[in-house]
């Protein structure tokens, strides 16, 4: 095996034709140089020189070995350039996983900026909900992922272990009962739970679906669920008509909303967790620590606020001219 330090002076020698004339360039002494050469020639168990005059000049073996030197010299002064891009955010790649209505508002918003501040980091999107896209992230086949949960945690699924997994919380995403706008209810700011026992419901995800069941428990009743469906505009559509009411977060009323449902908050308030996950060991890698930053920063400027009740939701909380100026040190 060589060593590329000594495939370094090795190059130098042959190219400037002594070790004095190599130990110059390189900033070594003559000995070293020497030393260096003896050590390679002992690599590679052959004579690399012949000495004409004051001059050295390769042997077969050394011209074979300059050719392949040269080669990866210059393979690896590219990897190191690669690599320095890639340290210094001039360039790379992050692999990101999210759920569809995170996907609709915070997402663009962060990757916009993103590209706004380093263009050279290209995101590319896949959409899963969780617990499949935590399954993604510790298979490897993403770099960060957007899930949510309720009861104030995203629970990660037996497969992804905890101590190897890296969470950066983003907001509470409210939920809000979602009326027809000639409901009686549409006039209060707030529907308790409890008042609407006896309405019939369209029921959403399995995930929401499970806790709205076990909310309407606590609450005192079980639902009169009529249809359930993944698609949240077929969910609007049947509230719209008078088929149901629905209970839906928030942020996807504040991206896809209805003409004719009207969002309002459960009473007390319930929310659901969205966070963003990455493994530890991917924390490490500049991009993938910088996009955390920038979710957890447009996150920030959506806030807690009344998103899908009034109509105002994220995208207006998010100028489209905004940067973001907060920069990773580079490591």
């Amino acid at each position: 095996m060589f060593d590329t330090r000594h495939l370094r002076t090795f190059h130098a020698v042959v190219e400037h034709g002594s070790f004095s004339a190599a130990a110059r360039e390189l900033g070594y002494t003559q000995p070293a140089i020497s030393q260096q050469m003896r050590a390679l020639e002992r690599s590679a168990g052959t004579p690399l020189f012949t000495r004409v005059g004051r001059r050295l000049r390769p042997t077969d073996a050394g011209r074979m070995l300059f050719r392949h030197a040269s080669g990866i010299l210059r393979d690896l002064s590219a990897a190191e350039e690669q690599i320095a891009a890639v340290r210094r955010l001039r360039s790379g790649r992050v692999r990101l996983c999210t759920f569809p209505s995170a996907g609709a508002t915070l997402v663009p918003a962060a990757v916009t900026r993103l590209a706004e501040e380093h263009p050279g980091i290209r995101v590319e999107l896949v959409e899963t909900e969780p617990p499949g896209s935590l399954c993604a992230l510790q298979a490897g086949e993403c770099d960060v992922t957007i899930a949510f949960g309720y009861g104030g945690t995203v629970a990660l699924p037996d497969e992804v272990a905890e101590e190897d997994t890296l969470a950066v919380p983003l907001l509470d995403d409210p939920v809000v009962i979602v009326l027809p706008r000639d409901h009686p209810l549409t006039r209060k700011h707030g529907v308790h739970l409890s008042d609407l026992a006896d309405e019939r419901w369209i029921a959403g995800c399995s995930r929401c679906r499970g806790n709205f069941v076990t909310a309407c428990a606590a609450a005192g009743f079980e639902p009169d669920i009529a249809f359930t469906t993944d698609d949240n505009l077929a969910v609007q559509s049947l509230v719209a008509a008078g088929a149901g009411i629905a209970c839906m977060p928030g942020l996807v009323l504040s991206c896809l909303r209805h003409p004719g449902v009207v969002g309002r908050r459960v009473e007390p308030p319930a929310h659901r967790t969205v966070a963003a996950y990455t493994l530890r060991e991917y924390a490490r890698i500049p991009a993938t620590r910088l996009l955390l930053e920038v979710l957890a920063d447009t996150a920030r400027r959506i806030g807690p606020g009344t998103v899908g009740v009034t109509g105002d939701g994220p995208m207006s909380a998010l100028p489209a001219n905004a940067s973001y100026k907060r920069r990773l040190g580079s490591g």
